[in-house]
């Protein structure tokens, strides 16, 4: 037993080198720290051979793995692995991030979008802000800023892939083409591989013709916002969409559209005529335009969006009149698109400046001609003329961009180019007959100032008549309220004295039937006074009894009567038994 026990000592001594020996090759060797951030691309050496096609491997497959392995602690095989940190994709706020698989299914034939990750291609949905560990090996991201539409702009929408949609239709779920929901300002993490977001101004534009200048279109301007990120946003967005107008525009240069950095490099005498446009410009702009110019900027803009020229065009109106001269105008249309008619402008005509180009403009140019060509070029320089036409133009450009889902809020000429051999004499004439009209006026005023004169003459008198009417009526009343306050008072005063007299004849009375009443009562006491002394009388039969009697009645209450006893033999003795002797009644 004690053998067997060294024995086992001897051999497990061997066994706990081992033991600590793979531990610390394992976490030596094969231990792989991923920090924060980061992912661990990991290449398996072993296993089954990849489907062919196929560039990442499943668990059990020989190549790169497709799933990294996240942060923290892991342990891997050397012998049987490789692997290599890498920075995970971030994709920040504001942005989104493009995928294309570089494996999977095929796309049927005519689709560019791959409809899930299991398919190669570029994805149709992006990733929005986050992180995300795709493997760089069998995935390529691409990042973009997201849509930033701001205040004042909705995004027309149009989706590339799909079957084309009907003509004249929007574009449906699964269709080609522009669809009729418009997006509204704010942000959006959009595929610019699917859907194609072309943003255009809503609300008042205005169109401006300036003589043989040519035509500008004049924007509103960019409303600000107080978040520093987002206004780059969309300044980014208001960029790519001058730059699609810029495209349009250098492709139609045959029609005579100039873009905005052509129209700002025009020449001196033809800026002149521009500048008049875009000071009205700054005048009608919004409040928060001109707070917005106010602010000082830490950084100028990336792009000339804030301009509130977009583009000019080299077409303005000239026709002949009635009477065979040339007439050229200057001109501003306002109009206005609202939201719920953009996508379908936008799918029939395209964005603003071929609408302006195609729509706004012939028709502007058209109906002028049309109705200027009624009139005599007498009329366009006398005012009542000019603004009858005006009304006539504005009312038929109402009605027929209408029809088109395109508002027109007003036209206005602001001047008119008429030839100098036939303005002077008509100026002349105009001026005659304005100074005649003024001299008309005048005479007419000096009349009306005469007879205000007289009319305040007039108010004058009248005013100290009446307040001399008012001292009469004043004192009159005056009088007649005294007069009644005095009959008043001796009315009361008469009413006192009778009053005063009725109550001396009630006293008197009063008096007299108290006295009267007095006497008869004294009378009647004595009298029965004098019949009980009379009856007391015939009681006693002896006078001097009843003299006596009212002796003794008239003494005094407080008389006291004291005998002295002096002796015997005296009279005082013999007194002594004696008694008054009073007769008994009867």
């Amino acid at each position: 037993m004690t053998v067997n026990k060294k024995m086992l000592v001897v051999a497990a001594i061997p066994a706990s080198w081992i033991v600590a020996g793979v531990l610390g090759f394992v976490w030596t060797f094969c231990r792989v720290y991923v920090p924060a951030g980061h992912m661990a691309i990991v290449t398996s050496k072993t296993g089954k051979a990849l489907p062919p096609g196929q560039i990442l491997a499943e668990p059990g497959e020989k190549g790169v793995q497709r799933i990294p392995l996240a942060e923290g602690r892991h342990f891997l095989n050397p012998i049987n692995n490789d692997w290599r940190i890498v920075p995970v994709q971030t994709v920040a706020v504001g942005q989104v991030a493009v995928v294309t698989s570089k494996s999977g299914k095929e796309l049927p034939p005519g689709e560019i979008l791959a409809a899930d990750a299991l398919s190669k291609g570029v994805w149709k949905d992006v990733l929005g802000p986050g992180t995300y560990r795709l493997n760089p090996e069998g995935y390529d991201v691409k990042k973009m800023d997201a849509i930033s539409i701001p205040i004042g702009y909705v995004g027309v929408v149009t989706s590339q892939t799909g079957k084309p949609a009907k003509p004249g239709a929007f574009a449906g779920i699964g269709e080609k083409g522009v669809m009729e929901k418009v997006l509204q300002p704010g942000l959006y993490y959009v595929n610019a591989r699917a859907y194609q977001i072309d943003v255009v101004e809503v609300g008042m534009n205005q169109v401006s013709i300036v003589g043989k200048s040519g035509t500008v279109v004049l924007t509103k301007g960019q409303l600000v916002n107080v978040n520093g990120a987002l206004k780059e946003l969309q300044e980014n967005t208001l960029a790519r969409q001058i730059e699609k107008r810029d495209d349009y525009v250098r492709s139609n240069r045959d029609s005579g559209i100039l873009s905005q950095r052509e129209a700002s490099s025009l020449n001196v005498a033809q800026k002149a005529n521009f500048a008049p446009l875009k000071a009205m410009a700054e005048e009608v702009a919004d409040d928060h335009v001109q707070k917005r110019k106010q602010v000082p900027k830490k950084q100028p803009p990336k792009t000339p969006v804030q301009d509130n020229v977009a583009f000019g065009m080299n077409q303005f109106v000239q026709f002949p009149s009635s009477d065979g001269f040339s007439i050229l105008l200057d001109m501003t249309v306002e109009f206005e698109l609202l939201p719920e008619n953009i996508s379908r402008i936008f799918m029939l005509y395209g964005d603003l400046p071929a609408v302006v180009s195609k729509i706004i403009l012939p028709q502007i140019l058209s109906v002028s001609r049309m109705k200027g060509s009624d009139y005599k070029a007498r009329d366009f320089i006398d005012g009542g003329g000019r603004e009858k036409f005006q009304k006539e133009m504005t009312a038929e450009l109402v009605r027929i961009l209408g029809e088109k889902h395109i508002l027109v809020r007003n036209a206005i000429v602001r001047h008119v180019e008429v030839p100098e051999d036939i303005l002077h004499p008509i100026q002349q004439a105009s001026v005659a007959k304005e100074q005649d009209l003024t001299n008309k006026t005048e005479r007419e005023t000096a009349k009306k100032q005469a007879e205000l004169n007289t009319e305040n003459a007039m108010v004058v008198q009248m005013k100290k008549e009446t307040e001399q009417e008012t001292e009469k009526i004043t004192a009159t009343t005056a009088a007649e309220r005294n007069k009644e306050v005095a009959i008043i008072e001796a009315q009361t005063k008469l009413e006192v004295a009778k009053l005063d007299l009725e109550r001396a004849a009630l006293e008197a009375k009063i008096i007299e039937t108290r006295g009267a009443a007095t006497v008869k009562a004294k009378f009647a006491v004595d009298n029965e006074k004098a019949l009980g002394e009379q009856r007391r009388a015939k009681v006693f039969k002896d006078s001097a009894t009843l003299a006596d009697l009212i002796f003794a009645e008239q003494l005094s209450p407080k008389l006291e009567i004291k005998i002295l006893h002096a002796g015997e033999g005296t009279l005082w003795t013999d007194l002594k038994g004696a008694s008054l002797a009073v007769p008994a009644q009867r």
